[in-house]
């Protein structure tokens, strides 16, 4: 076996320039890569020279440098890494466009940090201006180096495999024998061949010239085209995003229409006027508990039947929704959040006329047992007397009733085992006829004076369902006739999720085709000697250093032996135009009886 010359794949070794002299074409353009020509090397180091060491590159040469910075490999992988650390904020800290409950929070709680972030867009980091230059340099960075990339692998694709250097054996993977075969046959033979293992063979000359690998580039420039269908199904999702959240007790439904929702957020592009049509309403809900065991009050399962149309004219369907298993309907999702519990009240008014009747959700704690609190608003109302007065009353949920000295009342478990409602009542303004906005959830009680028993303490009680609570001073009653299951809903409409995930499909398969394909070059030249008998060389080159180019180039060596068989030894003598002294020193001949056995690397 003939030993390894590494002098052409060592740029920093004496005789590697003369090494790459030698390969010529042969070894050229393996890659997309851009490669700076000798010509402008040359003119660089006259310059460096002239200006003392330091090159004088003027405004266009200044603008080719950073156009050329910008658009390498090195910097892309910079500008994504900054991108992925510059997105960490905006995951960290509240978003105004997510939540500006939260951001107003968190500037109350934080003074001094609040004006900084202010100051470096932390509170809108998406939408930021330094997040933008990156985003907008990335782009540009990978657009950059994709289309000339694109353009020379084109050209690669048009081109025919060039032509075998003088000297095969310089290269990394070798292998010669002796044939009495005819060189034509030869040459035909290794064509179909090399054909036949699906590489782009032709002959020129007395050489057959073969390349293999072409996906590996085509696998990188995808890659690199995926990242920019990330990019821009990143932008869409933001630009033309909407996302609402809605209560719905079950019985009620819901149309997707802007006034429907309870809140509301979209990007800067979404037109809220053409918002799908469709709708649903929750027939059923259904949540079980683990009962026993260290995991008691466990949620095991939640589930929301729903009932669900699309279009004016819609056929009505039915539909199981689950956590993390969404109703999908025109080209918006539905997601299951949370539930919770809504006492059915009716009020009537000082002369016995129904003043309110229906649910009110109340809204859990956060506790394992469901304890809830809430209020119930009554605008419509009059007194024993006639006169107009409101309403309102300030609650306390508990479906597992429950007292103990620490904790006082609260829900032990959170199914509705031994539900227990507790209100305190308020007679005054509500504050819902000045026209501002108020939280559906809270009771200002500000205007309001709260009911007093007849020994002067603050009116208050518990009910259980069926019972009904008497107002002091005959101002009325209210009744409680029993629970119904309330769950909230987000309709979220992303419509770049299948851009993105169409461009996360593609990066993977591109990145696992520019990893695990080599891009490489066969060439077999089959010279007749003297004596007559048939030399045939093969050799191999890849774009990188690998232990299987050896092993390829001796499978086909084995192959097209086996067609063109080692000549016997008594017809294997010294080819003329081959003496020995013309065999490198540093190399040992292949044994002619198996040139698989002489392929080397």
């Amino acid at each position: 076996m003939a030993n390894t010359d590494t002098r052409a794949d060592n740029p920093g070794e004496p005789g590697a320039e003369a090494d790459e002299r030698e390969l010529g074409a042969a070894g050229s353009q393996l890659s997309t890569s851009p490669e700076e020509s000798a010509a402008r090397r040359d003119r660089a180091e006259e310059s460096a020279e002239r200006t003392g060491g330091v090159p004088a590159l003027g405004v266009i040469g200044w603008a080719r440098w950073f156009w050329r910075q910008l658009t390498s490999m090195r910097v892309a992988l910079i500008l994504l890494f900054l991108l992925s650390l510059g997105a960490v904020p905006g995951s960290l800290i509240p978003q105004t466009g997510v939540d500006p409950v939260k951001v107003e929070e968190f500037r109350t709680q934080h003074e001094t940090l609040a004006p900084l972030y202010d100051k470096l867009g932390l509170f809108n980091v998406y939408s930021s201006v330094w997040f933008s230059a990156i985003y907008i340099l990335l782009f540009v960075s990978l657009i950059g180096c994709i289309v000339p990339r694109t353009w020379q692998f084109v050209g690669q694709l048009r081109s025919r495999p060039p032509a075998a250097p003088r000297r095969l054996t310089r290269l990394p993977a070798y292998t010669s024998w002796r044939t009495d075969a005819e060189p034509e046959r030869v040459l035909a033979a290794a064509r179909e061949l090399l054909g036949r293992r699906r590489y782009r063979a032709h002959t020129t000359g007395d050489a057959v010239a073969a390349e293999k690998g072409y996906l590996r580039e085509a696998g990188n420039l995808l890659f690199h085209l995926a990242l920019i269908v990330l990019l821009v199904a990143f932008a869409a999702g933001q630009l033309w995003k909407s996302e609402g959240g809605k209560l719905i007790v079950e019985g009620d439904g819901f149309s997707n229409t802007l006034t429907q929702y309870d809140d509301f957020k979209s990007g800067s592009l979404f037109d809220s006027d053409h918002l799908a049509p469709f709708g649903f309403s929750l027939k059923d809900f259904q949540a079980t508990y683990e009962r026993t065991g260290p995991q008691k009050g466990t949620p095991r399962t939640f589930r929301a039947t729903v009932s669900y149309w699309e279009g004016a004219d819609g056929k009505e369907r039915t539909k199981d929704i689950e956590v993390n298993k969404p109703l999908e309907v025109a080209g918006s999702k539905v997601y299951l959040l949370g539930h919770g519990y809504a006492p059915v009240v009716t009020v009537r008014d000082g002369q016995g006329d129904l003043a309110y009747q229906g649910p009110v959700a109340f809204l859990p704690t956060g506790d394992m047992g469901f304890t809830s609190v809430g209020v119930i608003k009554v605008p419509d109302y009059r007194d024993k007397n006639g006169k107009k007065d409101q309403l309102g009353f300030q609650g306390r949920f508990t479906p597992t009733y429950a007292l103990d000295a620490v904790r006082g009342p609260h829900s032990s478990f959170p199914a509705l085992d031994y539900p227990v409602l507790s209100l305190n009542a308020f007679r005054g303004s509500l504050g819902v006829d000045s026209g501002l906005p108020q939280n559906v959830y809270q009771l200002d009680t500000r205007k309001m004076k709260q009911f007093k028993d007849k020994t002067g303490d603050l009116f208050r009680k518990a009910l259980r369902p069926g019972e009904t609570m008497t107002l002091p001073d005959g101002a009325g009653t209210l009744s409680f006739d029993g629970v119904k299951p309330w769950a909230s809903f987000q309709v979220s409409h992303q419509p770049g999720n299948g851009l993105a995930l169409g461009g996360a499909v593609a990066a993977l398969a591109g990145l696992a085709g520019s990893l695990f394909i080599q891009r490489r070059r066969v060439w077999v030249r089959a010279v007749r000697g003297a004596d007559g008998v048939t030399v045939v060389e093969m050799a191999g080159l890849g774009r990188s250093e690998s232990p299987k180019l050896p092993e390829e180039l001796a499978d086909l060596a084995a192959d097209l032996n086996s067609r063109a068989p080692t000549a016997t030894p008594a017809t294997s003598t010294p080819a003329a135009g081959a003496p020995a002294d013309e065999t490198p020193a540093d190399e040992t001949p292949a044994d002619p009886a198996d040139p698989a056995e002489g392929a080397r690397a």
